[in-house]
C-alpha cells in the first residue's frame, strides 16, 4: 500500500511536462542569493494559483492551504543560485549574468539543485491542492530564499514568519545530492549535514622593501605559520572520534615580487558534527592567531570576522521515522536508503528551531547509476532530469502527506 493514491498517483504523471517546463525555465533563469525577484513571483503566482493564502515573508514565500482539524505540516524549498559560469552542455543551461549585493556582474548558475527543490516543492502544493480529500490539516509551503549565505532562513524569521503563520507540528525538507543514485531516497536520524562558519581574518606587518626585510614586519611569513600552525587543531586537539575541519580557501597579500606588503588576508571554513566542536574550533583559531602575531612583532592587532555561521541539522528520530516508513510505503525497501552524514552545510533547521517544532531533512539521488557524476556547486553539476525531479515531488508529497495522516 503507498501514501500516495492512485488519484495522486494519475496526477503526478499529468502534470510530469508542466513540472519540466517549469524547472527548466528555472534552471535557465537562476538568481543570487537573496535577490530572487524573478523567482520569487512565480512561485507566488502558482501559489495563488492553486489556491493557497500567499505572503512574501522576509524576501521568501509562504503559501498556507487549510484543510479541516488535524496536523500543521511545513514542507521548505530553497530558491537561490550560485555566481558559477555553467559548462554543463544541457540544452537548457543557463547564461545569465546578475549584479550581486556588491554591485559586481556575476555568472549565475543553478549549480546545486535548488531549481529540483522549488519546482518539486510546487509539484507537491499543487498535488495536495488537488486532492483534498486525501488529507485533513494545514500545510505550509515555504520557499526560502538565500540559503547559499546561510542569510535567508534568518531573513523569513526575521519579518515575522512565526508570527504570520500556523505554528507546524513537523518542518520538512530535501537536497538533491550525488548519492543515493537518481530515483532513489535517503533519510536518516540525528546529525545529517554539519554545523558550519567562516572567517575573514586580516594580519598586519610593516611594509618594507624585499631587500631589507630587516626593516618591516613581514604578514605574508605571519599568514603562512598560521595556515601550518591551523592544522594541529584537528590532528592535535580534537578526539580522532570527533569530526572537524578546518580550510584555508583564500590566502592573499601583497601585489609585487620585492615589495613586502603591510597586510595578509585568509578566509577560513570550519565544519563540524556539534555546535562544541565548532567552537573550539574557532576558539583556537583565534588563540592561534593572537599567539603568532605576537611572536611575528605585528604592530597591530588581527581583524576577526565570523560570517556565513550555518547551524547543525540533526533529524528528530521520532519525524525521521515517519518519513522513513512513508518512503518504504511508496517506494519500496530497494529505493530507500539510509543517509550517511554529510559535509555540506544548511541553514534549514533555524526555520523549525524558530517555531520550536521537530523536522526531518533527507536527500534524493540525481545521477543514473554509471553515469559520471559532479558535485554540488561545480560548473558541470548536470542531475538527470528524470527520475529526479519525479522521485522528488513525490518524496516531499509522500513525508508531507505521512505526517498529516500522524494522530495528535
Amino acid at each position: 500500500m503507498s501514501v500516495l493514491s492512485p488519484q495522486m498517483v494519475a496526477s503526478l504523471e499529468e502534470n510530469t511536462s508542466r513540472s519540466e517546463e517549469l524547472f527548466t525555465d528555472f534552471h535557465r533563469h537562476p538568481e543570487l542569493s537573496m535577490l530572487e525577484e524573478r523567482t520569487r513571483k512565480i512561485v507566488a503566482d502558482q501559489l495563488r494559483e492553486y489556491g493557497y493564502d500567499v505572503q512574501e515573508i522576509g524576501g521568501g514565500v509562504v503559501g498556507v492551504l487549510s484543510n479541516g482539524d488535524g496536523r500543521t505540516v511545513l514542507f521548505r524549498a530553497d530558491m537561490d543560485g550560485l555566481p558559477v559560469t555553467e559548462a554543463s552542455g544541457l540544452d537548457y543551461a543557463s547564461t545569465a549574468t546578475q549584479t550581486d549585493a556588491d554591485g559586481a556582474e556575476q555568472p549565475t548558475m543553478h549549480a546545486c539543485g535548488h531549481d529540483f527543490h522549488i519546482t518539486a516543492g510546487l509539484g507537491a502544493a499543487k498535488l495536495l491542492a488537488e486532492h483534498r480529500e486525501g488529507w485533513p490539516g494545514t500545510y505550509v509551503a515555504l520557499f526560502q530564499p538565500g540559503e547559499e549565505k546561510a542569510a535567508g532562513a534568518r531573513s523569513m524569521v526575521a519579518d515575522g514568519l512565526v508570527d504570520k503563520v500556523p505554528t507546524p507540528d513537523v518542518c520538512l525538507g530535501q537536497h538533491v545530492l550525488t548519492t543515493p543514485v537518481a530515483g532513489k531516497v535517503a533519510v536518516a536520524s540525528g546529525p545529517v549535514l554539519s554545523t558550519a562558519a567562516s572567517a575573514r581574518i586580516v594580519v598586519h606587518g610593516a611594509g618594507s622593501h624585499g631587500s631589507m626585510p630587516h626593516l618591516g614586519v613581514d604578514p605574508v611569513v605571519l599568514a603562512s605559520a598560521i595556515v601550518t600552525r591551523l592544522q594541529t587543531l584537528v590532528s592535535r586537539e580534537i578526539s580522532p572520534s570527533d569530526f572537524g575541519v578546518v580550510t584555508v580557501g583564500s590566502l592573499q597579500a601583497g601585489s609585487s615580487a620585492n615589495i613586502i606588503p603591510d597586510s595578509a588576508t585568509m578566509l577560513l571554513n570550519f565544519r563540524a558534527y556539534s555546535e562544541e566542536i565548532l567552537e573550539q574550533l574557532i576558539d583556537g583559531v583565534e588563540r592561534i592567531v593572537r599567539a603568532e602575531r605576537e611572536a611575528a612583532r605585528s604592530p597591530k592587532e588581527p581583524e576577526i570576522e565570523l560570517y556565513d555561521r550555518y547551524p547543525l541539522t540533526t533529524n528528530d528520530s521520532g519525524a525521521a521515522e515517519v518519513v522513513r516508513q512513508g518512503f518504504l510505503e511508496q517506494f519500496g525497501e530497494d529505493r530507500v536508503e539510509e543517509m550517511s552524514p554529510a559535509t555540506a552545510s544548511e541553514d534549514f533547521s533555524i526555520v523549525p528551531d524558530a517555531f520550536g517544532s521537530p523536522y526531518c531533512y533527507w536527500g534524493c539521488g540525481a545521477y543514473a547509476e554509471g553515469r559520471e557524476t559532479y558535485p554540488n556547486h561545480s560548473p558541470l553539476w548536470s542531475p538527470d532530469l528524470q527520475p529526479t525531479l519525479r522521485t522528488g515531488t513525490e518524496a516531499a508529497a509522500t513525508a508531507v502527506l505521512a505526517h498529516l495522516a500522524q494522530e495528535g
